[in-house]
């Protein structure tokens, strides 16, 4: 029975998604404009250069596509489902959380897990085609290849914790829609998104250290590109591996103290 929860908490999102083709049809078709323009871009910019910040064109255009398909194992639209933990807090609904067979932090986590594998589905389709046609290079080794996975594996917790502790936010703020749009805007300039953290000021480097967000997302697309050698792998991973823990506990404390705020708004 535990097992037969799981499975359908984890297939929420995805059955929305797999329900709906003209919105995986909008998916495709965004995803492919996207790694055009972006491959553009990079390409571009490279006309007149060889090498900025420590990289080559290849290595920089490799970064950027790889970066826009990390990006969608996280852009599924929960909205539409009306799953979202802040429309549950509008609506009074997030009640019901507290009622299920399964935790509250239990359906959370199990919903994030299956949105995950879906959108690793796409990302490792769509990094296929890339990599068939030469857009994107291949691992320089086999020991580059294990560090990327071990790296985007520890990244993506980091980036389930981070986007978490977002969500809990709402059970202090109730409406929150403007903060959480500066946080992710936040997160996805830190974590090298929009353009490797390489090319911003020392300064900007030096604070991003401090911070969670390059764990999710720098670090291990640095490694495959080998912007950071495979010598410093092993801190690297290390530092990944401690936010995991950290935003671990963190949350687990934020999870006892919201049960404690839950409440019915609107319907």
């Amino acid at each position: 029975m535990a097992v037969l929860h799981a499975w359908r908490a984890a297939r929420v999102t995805p059955l929305g998604e797999l329900h709906t083709p003209p919105r995986m049809t909008a998916v495709l078709l965004r995803l492919t404009v996207q790694i055009v323009l972006v491959a553009s871009l990079w390409h571009g910019l490279y006309t007149d250069t060889g090498t900025t910040a420590g990289l080559d064109r290849d290595q920089a255009v490799t970064y950027a596509v790889l970066a826009v398909l990390a990006s969608r194992m996280r852009e599924l639209d929960q909205y539409a489902g009306r799953d979202t933990v802040l429309q549950h807090m509008h609506f009074g609904t997030i009640v019901y959380w507290y009622l299920r067979p399964l935790p509250p932090q239990r359906y959370h986590a199990l919903r994030a897990l299956g949105e995950k594998l879906y959108g690793f589905a796409w990302a490792l389709a769509g990094y296929t085609v890339c990599l068939t046609a030469g857009v994107v290079e291949p691992p320089k080794s086999a020991a580059t290849a294990g560090v990327f996975v071990l790296s985007l594996l520890l990244g993506q917790l980091v980036l389930y914790y981070v986007l978490l502790v977002l969500d809990q936010m709402c059970f202090w703020t109730v409406r929150n829609n403007a903060a959480m749009l500066i946080l992710i805007f936040a997160q996805n300039l830190l974590s090298g998104v929009y353009a490797p953290l390489w090319f911003f000021p020392g300064w900007f480097v030096t604070l991003s250290a401090f911070l969670p967000f390059q764990a999710t997302l720098n670090v291990p697309l640095s490694l495959y590109i080998g912007r950071i050698p495979l010598s410093d792998a092993g801190l690297q991973l290390a530092v990944q591996a401690a936010w995991v823990v950290a935003l671990h506990l963190f949350t687990r404390f934020l999870w006892r103290r919201a049960a404690l705020r839950v409440m019915s708004q609107g319907g």
